[in-house]
């Protein structure tokens, strides 16, 4: 725009000199109020829109992990690079219960099925469990000698897992504070695992590029999965199918591949990224996978045809994602600090909820769908309604 206006301004000056509005030119006056002024075009990358309705400020370093209870839909726990946990309601901004004992980052929380009970992990190597409603600590779970990677519940009870950097995976009964099991064999840090949907057996993935299956009971190793035509790099992720049949993994070697539980065997294998899968999520309605990546993509899977079905464009890498119940609709968190919501039909991005000044590393969607918490390197959880999304 500015070129033209001073190659003609060029061509005039010669002629007239510089040029002077006198007062008898002006022909009106007209006095704007700023309301009225056109809205500047919406940018997402506008660091001071902020559309969350609750921020909880309660750390004082980066957030690891986001956990939304199954059971009350205002309560959350949080835990980060500060070595603390927090439980609190969304809307009751003073009220926060801190869970103290960790010496280490809190780097995964989940609660038990029923919403009874908490599990926190830590670079510690501690696992404690917490009563839900209270936020007394019912018991603190010793084994592993390195920081633990993830925590889960098995889906009919209180038997919690555990997954760590010392190569093994941990196995107690909650309500007893008992060893139950270890699972050992992996050659590098258990980067992920979880039970089945129907509680029969434990899958976990590793540093080593290899998914094991596990008879929960005995410890048994049932399947190795490794080597061609399996991963080449660490698993980074893992959801399991809700018919307990199905083991789809994400790796830092930008595949993903779908391995039948029954016989440890690669059924697909699905290689649309150009970097690290990070996250992948089943849709609870649909045969439907998401999985993001660092590549700046979601992908939504079409897992009958092993086809994509659409593929998402961000600004940054994607970290984390969640589906919206049932719905047709899947979040991401990214590491330019949004998050976004995404129709899985269309492939279209239908919102962005900015906020957050840093990456974020986790999301999770409240019982009754109304809202999502986010939680982010910049210390913060944040809290957006996305009840019209159901």
């Amino acid at each position: 725009m500015n070129s033209p206006n001073r190659s003609l301004h060029d061509e005039d000056e010669d002629d007239h000199g510089e040029v002077f509005l006198e007062d008898s030119d002006i022909i009106h006056e007209v006095d704007v109020d700023e309301e009225d002024l056109p809205d500047a075009v919406d940018d997402d990358d506008d660091d001071d829109t902020d559309d969350s309705m609750h921020i909880f400020t309660g750390h004082t370093g980066e957030l690891y992990a986001v956990a939304c209870s199954p059971a009350d839909p205002l309560l959350v726990a949080t835990g980060g690079g500060d070595d603390k946990g927090f439980l609190w309601k969304i809307g009751l901004g003073d009220w926060a219960s801190e869970l103290k004992g960790h010496k280490d980052s809190v780097s995964s929380l989940t609660f038990s099925s029923d919403g009874q009970l908490l599990a926190s992990g830590g670079f510690d190597g501690l696992v404690q469990i917490w009563d839900a409603r209270s936020g007394n600590l019912k018991c603190v779970l010793e084994g592993p000698d390195a920081g633990i990677e993830w925590v889960r519940w098995h889906p009919k009870g209180h038997l919690v897992l555990a997954g760590s950097e010392d190569k093994s995976v941990w196995m107690w009964n909650a309500d007893r504070g008992a060893y139950l099991n270890s699972f050992v064999g992996h050659e590098a840090s258990v980067t992920c695992g979880d039970f089945t949907p129907d509680g029969k057996t434990i899958c976990t993935g590793s540093d080593d590029a290899s998914l094991r299956i596990w008879n929960p009971k005995s410890g048994e190793n049932i399947h190795v999965v490794r080597g061609h035509p399996y991963h080449t790099e660490g698993l980074t992720c893992l959801a399991l199918s809700s018919d307990s049949t199905l083991a789809i993994t994400g790796s830092e070697d930008k595949f993903v591949h779908i391995v039948n539980i029954t016989t440890g065997r690669v059924v697909s294998s699905l290689g649309s990224h150009s970097d690290s899968v990070e996250c992948v999520g089943l849709a609870p309605s649909s045969p439907w996978a998401a999985t993001g990546g660092l590549d700046q993509k979601l992908i939504i899977w079409d897992l009958q045809h092993s086809m994509p079905r659409a593929t998402c464009e961000h600004k940054d890498g994607v970290t984390c994602l969640a589906w919206l119940g049932a719905s047709r609709y899947v979040a991401t968190g990214c590491l330019d600090g949004k998050v976004r919501l995404w129709d899985s039909l269309s492939g279209d991005c239908i919102r962005i909820f900015s906020g957050h000044l840093d990456a974020i590393q986790s999301l999770s969607i409240s019982a009754n769908q109304d809202y999502l918490v986010s939680g982010s390197i910049d210390g913060t959880a944040r809290v957006f309604e996305i009840a019209e999304f159901k």
